[in-house]
């Protein structure tokens, strides 16, 4: 009677062990296979494969002034220009704390600019020039991030609080 209670005993043992090895194993085909479990990640509302070169390649009237840790919000005020400078301008104010880490250039429109922006004019027109396209662009100048028209300011923001997140100085 002992040595079958001895014998239960192992075989539970043996049978727990093994539950602890696959269960993880199982666990993991199942998010794979049926997509269970799996946290949802951040996508970029922006293109990211972008034709436009380093923003100091641009072939600009001033060569724009970059600075470590500022990325730059690049524009042409070709297309609705007051509104999108003033959207553009309400998002950089959005960013609350973080706002210095971001600057925004304007190609094209009237010289007056508004806080945190840069004003500027094409010497010529490049190939890969686009007016309607929002570029955002790293620190050293290369772009990351390029919005069409119908971007939302919010996600925009949206892309650069998570970009801000990841490269945080």
């Amino acid at each position: 009677m002992e040595q079958a209670k001895t014998v239960r005993y192992q075989r539970l043992k043996l049978i727990m062990i093994f539950i602890v090895f696959t269960a993880p194993m199982a666990t993991a085909w199942g998010m794979v296979k049926w997509g269970f479990g799996i946290p949802a990640q951040h996508t970029a509302h922006g293109e990211v494969a972008i034709t436009a070169p380093n923003l100091y390649e641009w072939p600009l009237v001033n060569v724009p002034e970059g600075s470590k840790d500022v990325w730059t919000l690049a524009f042409e005020c070709a297309v609705d220009c007051e509104q999108r400078k003033d959207e553009l301008w309400r998002l950089h104010r959005a960013l609350g704390r973080e706002a210095p880490r971001l600057q925004r250039l304007r190609i094209g429109g009237s010289y007056e600019t508004l806080p945190g922006e840069q004003a500027n004019q094409w010497q010529e027109s490049p190939a890969w020039r686009n007016e309607s396209v929002i570029w955002l662009l790293d620190p050293m100048g290369m772009p990351a991030l390029a919005f069409n028209e119908q971007a939302n300011a919010s996600d925009i923001l949206d892309d650069i609080r998570h970009l801000f997140k990841v490269n945080h100085h």
